[in-house]
């Protein structure tokens, strides 16, 4: 081989080795799957979860996102890759629909003592003995993230009855830890759906009521699926913002679960429409990015383009506070 060959030969092994070896900060996006220690009475649960790593190794911020009644972590897949691909560390547990001491993602009598515990994976988050940071420690060893940290910022997000839960968690990390509600930055409401006992939704509603943290709905229309829209009507009703988000004009109880549903809830609730859950994912990440980045990103709100041409097509109304 002349010397001019074996440059080349030199050039292009280098070049194939740089182009194989990942950009510093980024490693293959992936899903883990453990479980989350949470008490339970005089006992603790021990509950599945899904751990969503985006290629990022410093993610924009830790997305909580709770599943509804009688539902699993499996059915939020969907809506949890859009906010994987999108940078966000993802957080998506199964938490029981049915359980004797009460421990329960609806309130079937009492469950606030349970999301008491669940708001303190939250509130003891920087501890490495809190069960949300052992949880972590876990799955980030298996995803070969080991050493890395929770994202200081994060979101709750929850739909149907996990949206009821997910609002009295923050309302608990308002008035109990203070400290971690500070770096609560956005609640992401999905079709939520009240409980048929307690006043969890209102109680959350009100402890968040009288602070600046964005509170955003996606619903659809009042149906027997999601309680005539009780969380939504909650919302509106307790919370005075002139913008409090959307609903879809014909949307499902089951777009937020998009390609991640099952019959178990288009037999009670309808099949999506795509253009639905394309609009529901769409503002999820684009109105969480903002509330992460203190942004305002004009085209996603009332006046903006995109969110124009879906209010002109007659596929979104505006929600507001009474």
């Amino acid at each position: 081989m002349s010397s001019l060959s074996r440059l080349l030969a030199a050039l292009v092994l280098t070049g194939s080795v740089l182009l194989m070896t990942p950009a510093p900060g980024y490693a293959a996006a992936t899903v883990v799957t453990t479980t989350v220690d949470v008490p339970c009475g005089t006992g603790t649960l021990h509950q599945a979860v899904d751990w969503y790593f985006p290629t990022t190794t410093s993610p924009k911020a830790l997305i909580y996102l709770q599943h509804g009644f009688s539902r699993s972590k499996s059915n939020m897949a969907d809506l949890a890759g859009e906010y994987q691909t999108a940078g966000y560390l993802v957080f998506v547990p199964t938490l029981p629909s049915s359980n004797a001491n009460n421990c329960t993602v609806n309130n079937t009598g009492s469950n606030t003592t349970f999301l008491t515990n669940v708001a303190a994976w939250f509130g003891t988050a920087t501890s490495s003995t809190g069960n949300l940071a052992v949880s972590y420690a876990t799955a980030a060893t298996t995803a070969g993230r080991a050493g890395s940290t929770l994202p200081t910022t994060f979101i709750l997000a929850g739909h149907s009855a996990g949206g009821e839960a997910v609002t009295y968690v923050a309302g608990v990390l308002a008035t109990t830890y203070p400290a971690a509600y500070a770096n609560l930055k956005f609640l992401q409401l999905l079709d939520p759906v009240e409980s048929p006992s307690g006043t969890n939704m209102a109680t959350g509603l009100t402890a968040v009521g009288g602070t600046s943290l964005p509170v955003r709905t996606v619903s659809s229309p009042p149906y027997l699926a999601n309680g005539q829209a009780s969380g939504t009507v909650e919302l509106t009703a307790t919370l005075d913002r002139d913008f409090l988000g959307v609903r879809l004009t014909t949307g499902s109880h089951c777009d937020a679960e998009g390609s991640s549903t099952n019959f178990l809830c288009t037999l009670t609730a309808g099949a999506s429409k795509a253009a639905n859950v394309t609009a529901l994912q769409t503002f999820a990440v684009a109105w969480a990015n903002d509330a992460v980045a203190g942004t305002t990103t004009a085209t996603y709100y009332p006046g903006g383009t995109y969110y124009q041409s879906l209010l002109t097509a007659g596929t979104i109304e505006t929600l507001s506070g009474d």
